[in-house]
């Protein structure tokens, strides 16, 4: 496990990761893990360029707690000839039992228009819709740009993040396009007015990346806990179909 960590981890908590790779291989040995199928799925989106150490980092270890990673970046996201890429990674959203997001100052790629959602931008969506377990990193170039930008707000732009309209929007490093204020908001759940209502809302803002990977490991080395919660719950066939068409059968 060192040496898959080695150069991406930090000495600071590489113990705390042993450890876990140890709880990881006796939950194997007490059966949880007693086949491929049994295993967790967990879907991580992120853009990609610029961030390839972190989420090597996140890949490895996920991994090593037991998790099946599904991450377009390592190639473990099925990929169907017959469709688009966009349609794959929707899919992958389907099928995953948990969803892991990773909002960056970069947009994303993998639009099918020119002015279309990205891939990251639609499985954030996508994962929301179907509701999965799902916890969210935010990086903190992206929250402190919306503390920035909020009282340059449109007023009258009520579903997405727009600027009034005298003001013009600049792509920069800190914040490549608007959007990317929208999916932070849709992973905050600001569309439920009330606070109390708002339900996988909690999104952690990190910067050092050791602080995402600190994250990961504190939210994800309960596997035999996540298990026993998500696993029996997502293989009601009902279940999946409520969350598909909207709380209808």
């Amino acid at each position: 496990m060192e040496n898959a960590l080695r150069g991406f981890v930090p000495e600071s908590i590489k113990e705390s990761a042993k450890s876990n790779f140890l709880l990881a291989g006796q939950v194997a040995k007490e059966g949880v893990l007693m086949s491929k199928e049994t295993k967790l799925k967990i879907l991580v989106s992120s853009v990609v360029f610029g961030y390839e150490d972190l989420l090597e980092s996140v890949y490895a270890l996920l991994t090593e707690f037991g998790y099946e990673v599904l991450m377009s970046h390592k190639g473990t996201v099925p990929v169907d000839p017959g469709i688009s890429a966009m349609s794959s990674c929707l899919e992958a959203v389907r099928d995953c039992h948990l969803f892991l997001g990773i909002i960056l100052p970069r947009y994303g790629s993998g639009r099918e228009e020119k002015d279309a959602l990205s891939i990251t931008h639609r499985e954030v969506l996508h994962a929301i819709k179907l509701n999965k377990p799902r916890w969210f990193l935010v990086h903190e170039n992206v929250a402190i740009a919306r503390q920035l930008l909020n009282p340059y707000r449109d007023p009258n732009a009520i579903s997405s993040f727009r600027l009034k309209p005298e003001i013009q929007f600049e792509k920069t490093p800190i914040l490549e396009d608007l959007r990317i204020l929208d999916i932070f908001e849709k992973a905050m759940d600001l569309d439920t007015a009330e606070i109390k209502h708002r339900r996988s809302n909690w999104v952690q803002t990190y910067g050092p990346d050791d602080d995402a990977r600190l994250f990961t490991t504190a939210q994800f080395r309960r596997y035999r806990e996540l298990a026993e919660k998500y696993l029996p719950r997502l293989k009601d066939t009902q279940a999946i179909r409520r969350n598909i068409n909207g709380g209808q059968l």
